[in-house]
């Protein structure tokens, strides 16, 4: 795990990327390219695109077409993990899409819906480590969900593990970009948002 970032840090999405944040998916899976990724979703590439902006108009264009199955996903290569985007999708924590994924892998995925819906997934190897919804950090299960560890990660990212009426909503969106900093090493940062190479494609949504 990386001791670095934390919600203060990830402010700069709700100024830069307003669209994206009313509605996402964003997963990081290690040890697999784009077009590797894509294919084991059960799809190939289709269009090339630059920045996450540009993947808003298609995803929108999928849902007036198709209405959330398939999903348009943008996948973009960083260093060892590819970045896989959704506006508006929830393919990243789909856990039948993604268990299979994750096998001999690392697999962090974290979502919101208009609702304020959300979710978190840590799998690895086909299990699931963690899952939570960011807004009831406190409520967690996953096989090493109450590690001490992970807790003091979680905190330390901005999440407010107490189950009382007092504890703290603030920043739990840009939290869950920062602990998955943490679990992934992986920091995204508004240069790489502006100017990753993405494979974009239409993929079929399993039963979950």
């Amino acid at each position: 795990m990386t001791r670095m970032t934390t919600a203060d840090d990830y402010t700069w999405l709700q100024k830069q990327h307003a669209p994206l944040m009313h509605a996402y998916c964003v997963t990081l899976v290690r040890a697999i390219t784009p077009d590797r990724l894509l294919h084991e979703l059960g799809a190939e590439p289709d269009i090339r695109a630059t920045g996450v902006e540009a993947l808003h108009e298609p995803s929108y264009d999928s849902w007036d077409e198709h209405y959330g199955d398939p999903l348009f996903v943008g996948v973009a290569a960083v260093g060892e993990w590819s970045l896989m985007v959704e506006h508006n999708g929830y393919l990243g924590v789909t856990t039948a899409a993604m268990l299979p994924v994750s096998r001999g892998r690392t697999v962090v995925s974290h979502y919101r819906n208009v609702n304020a819906v959300d979710h978190f997934y840590w799998f690895e190897d086909g299990d699931i480590r963690l899952h939570f919804e960011p807004l009831f950090a406190y409520a967690r299960d996953g096989g090493h969900a109450d590690e001490p560890e992970l807790l003091a990660e979680m905190r330390e990212s901005g999440f407010d593990l107490r189950e009382d009426k007092d504890r703290n909503y603030g920043l739990h969106t840009e939290a869950a970009f920062a602990l998955a900093h943490r679990l992934t090493g992986v920091q995204l940062t508004p240069e790489l948002f502006a100017s990753l190479e993405f494979a974009g494609a239409l993929v079929p949504v399993p039963e979950d």
